[in-house]
């Protein structure tokens, strides 16, 4: 993903946090005056099936732990948003979204989403380890990396993703901290920085 596409996906994700399902973006902090929908996600692309796939292999990707994973974080709801805003990228998820069950249907006579756990981390580690790479799967290598791209994004773009990060801008001080250079309160020892 390009800076550009990067940045779109950005102001997506502030414009999505007003949507029903996004409670859980770091852009939906509570503000006052800030009516948003509640309730339950409902998907804006991908249908029943697509979006239940997309929410198995976002888990898969950033699993539950001691932190919160993108089940908490709500990554498949922000890859389906971001989607349905994308027309460029539409027929990449579809396509690959297909290609995935073709195959596994092929294999184990299944849809990736009726395999068990054991067998989907199978199935994905031939497509994310180069190792294990086989050519005739490069339309699901290049489907998983674009997947893991939105995961990725989707859960550190989080509350939960930036509660995992300790990002400083969601910690509420009772006063303002204070600046750690007290014998030098204009900065005149600290190097320029390049431009």
């Amino acid at each position: 993903m390009n800076r550009r596409e990067a940045l779109k996906a950005f102001a997506l994700a502030a414009a999505a946090s007003q949507f029903a399902g996004f409670e859980k973006w770091a852009y939906a902090h509570e503000h006052k005056g800030t009516k948003r929908s509640t309730g339950p996600y409902k998907p804006k692309f991908f249908n029943k099936h697509e979006f239940l796939t997309i929410t198995i292999l976002s888990d898969l990707i950033i699993p539950t732990d001691e932190t919160a994973g993108a089940k908490e974080a709500g990554c498949a709801e922000f890859t389906d948003f971001i989607i349905s805003h994308d027309p460029d990228k539409q027929l990449h998820f579809r396509e690959g979204l297909a290609w995935l069950d073709k195959h596994v249907r092929t294999l184990h006579k299944k849809s990736f989403a009726e395999l068990s756990q054991s067998q989907q981390t199978r199935i994905l580690e031939s497509l994310a380890y180069p190792a294990q790479f086989r050519e005739q799967e490069k339309t699901g290598q290049d489907f998983f990396k674009l997947i893991r791209t939105y995961t990725v994004m989707g859960y550190y773009t989080s509350r939960p993703g930036m509660e995992a990060l300790g990002v400083p801008t969601l910690q509420h001080y009772s006063a303002s901290p204070e600046c750690p250079h007290v014998d030098d309160p204009e900065h005149k020892h600290l190097k320029k920085a390049k431009v």
